[in-house]
């Protein structure tokens, strides 16, 4: 599995978290929902114009910064799970280079260890000032026009890239997956851009492009091999493979 294998990029999605616990999109005919769940159990749907785009924010501020408050506290109640942890392995035992590119938001990588990790879709626990740009670790709730520390203007933000943002460190990624010898996606749709073309990427620069995922993705004819099955079993076996 090792032979002339030096440098790797994993993706990871939803799919990764969702074994923990953390809830994940929800798709309704054409339209895409988060789904959370109220403190009885029961399942509530927010769209997500109206929670996941600068015009939300600047419309209801509120619902926004409740959103994700909420979110953020779902964070204590849960725990990274085996494919976490085998990633926090690989990153740990792996001699040649590796970035793992999260398109989640929650921090169960970092707490299962992993230190060469990339958010590009930013952090929940992170907040942003719209005003000098400054980012800096947010545990609590957000309320909305939280001062700045740097700049102390009232405009502080989830430090979370909304739809029609452009992702973060970009230019870093490519350059990953312009040099890696095996791409890795897992637990994501394949659907939604930029991170539906790495896997492009990383072939045209001669890497072999696996995917882990419950199901086939969208983009599932642009790898060399699919295995189907949950997270928490596929990325131990794989992670297994390339330590041998």
């Amino acid at each position: 599995m090792t032979h002339n294998i030096q440098n790797i990029v994993i993706l990871t999605g939803a799919g990764i978290s969702a074994e923990s616990g953390i809830s994940t999109f929800r798709t309704k005919g054409a339209v895409s929902y988060w789904e959370t769940a109220d403190e009885s159990g029961v399942p509530i749907l927010h769209r997500v114009e109206d929670v996941c785009t600068p015009e939300a924010l600047a419309r209801d501020a509120v619902l926004v910064h409740r959103f994700y408050d909420e979110r953020r506290a779902r964070l204590a109640q849960v725990s990274p799970n085996a494919a976490h942890q085998a990633l926090a392995r690989l990153d740990a035992r792996w001699a040649g280079d590796l970035l793992i590119v999260t398109q989640n938001v929650d921090d169960l990588h970092e707490r299962a260890g992993a230190k060469r990790l990339l958010h590009m879709h930013g952090e929940l626990k992170s907040a942003l000032c719209a005003a000098c740009g400054e980012a800096a670790p947010w545990s609590d709730a957000l309320p909305p026009a939280s001062a700045c520390a740097k700049c102390n203007e009232p405009r502080l933000r989830p430090d979370i890239v909304f739809f029609g943002e452009m992702p973060y460190q970009m230019d870093r990624i490519y350059d990953a997956l312009e040099n890696a010898d095996l791409f890795v996606s897992i637990g994501t749709s394949g659907a939604v851009y930029p991170a539906a073309g790495f896997v492009q990427t990383a072939r045209a620069a001669g890497a072999r492009a696996i995917e882990l995922n419950l199901e086939p993705s969208a983009g599932s004819a642009l790898f060399d091999e699919t295995r189907l099955g949950p997270a928490t079993r596929l990325v131990p076996d794989l992670v297994d493979a390339l330590l041998a």
